[in-house]
């Protein structure tokens, strides 16, 4: 049966080329996993807080390079893209991001991220999402992007609401957390939306 409407983004688009780094001002970048990172991610999962709203840990080294190389595969799969968030100059695991549940067809992924905690506080996840969310808009071709929290989760919904997704609603009862199963506020954010608070901001200081 025919399709009616041509897909937002053409298969083999992104898993045809090299994952891109992306630059989050001069404070860090979005880069492509390594295996290298492997004993950095086992730290961070060690803290409470990423171990509360992701639900996993990495007990060994050999664990967490097993979600690297399902991190690293997704890329050429076009089924999700995850970066690490590093420093510049050391390359020091700041936290992730990733767009997950990618729909080629209709354009949309699913944003999750998380940060170490000696990286919280300074604005560095908003700015991650921000400049996450403008390449896959302006080079990727992605139309709507979401993402959602725990509404336990008040930092989470600062990100979001700073990178300029929009509140949309509650799916109740939509995730199962070690402690029972949490209502989940959705954001989302279009290609045409206006920018966002903080890319303006960049935008003013250059």
């Amino acid at each position: 049966m025919p399709k009616l409407t041509t897909p937002a983004i053409a298969s083999g688009c992104l898993g045809g080329m090299d994952q891109p780094s992306i630059h989050v001002g001069t404070s860090a970048i979005l880069r492509p996993w390594t295996y290298d990172d492997a004993p950095a991610v086992v730290e961070a999962f060690r803290d409470p807080s990423i171990q509360r709203w992701h639900v996993r840990r990495a007990d060994s080294i050999d664990e967490a390079r097993n979600w690297l190389t399902q991190w690293r595969d997704g890329w050429a799969s076009e089924s999700e893209c995850h970066w690490a968030i590093a420093a510049p100059e050391t390359n020091e695991l700041l936290g992730r991001i990733a767009a997950k549940g990618v729909n080629l067809w209709d354009g949309t992924a699913e944003l999750a991220y998380w940060m170490t905690p000696a990286a919280r506080g300074r604005g560095l996840c908003t700015q991650a999402v921000t400049a996450l969310s403008e390449w896959a808009f302006r080079d990727a071709g992605f139309h709507r992007l979401e993402l959602e929290h725990s509404i336990h989760n008040p930092r989470s919904c600062r990100v979001a609401t700073k990178a300029g997704f929009s509140e949309e609603g509650v799916r109740r009862g939509s995730a199962r957390h070690a402690d029972g199963w949490h209502d989940m506020h959705v954001h989302a954010r279009l290609r045409s939306d206006q920018p966002s608070a903080t890319t303006r901001a960049a935008r003013a200081s250059v």
